[in-house]
């Protein structure tokens, strides 16, 4: 079974309850807060997933209604899941 996400807080802002942050996942840590680039179609436009995590950063999100559109969830499964398929 994979394990929960969990979210642990290092720092805290009391006037404006702003909060920073590691939250764990399966897949690898993500400081928070976090910019998280949109990889609409497996790919941030332009950046090769090197140049992107280059970048700092620790995620990519995929939209999941462009990709079931296409190139449809058999064939990234075929791939070996989202991760493999964009060399994330």
């Amino acid at each position: 079974m994979p394990a929960v996400p969990a979210l642990t807080i290092s720092a805290r802002d009391t006037g404006s309850r702003a909060r920073a942050g590691i939250l764990r996942t399966a897949h690898g840590d993500v400081r928070t807060p976090a910019f998280v680039p949109l990889a609409t179609k497996a790919t941030v436009k332009g950046m090769l997933p090197a140049e992107v995590a280059a970048l700092g950063y620790d995620i990519v999100l995929g939209n999941t209604f462009h990709l079931f559109l296409d190139p449809g969830h058999e064939r990234i499964a075929r791939f070996g899941g989202l991760h493999e398929f964009m060399g994330w």
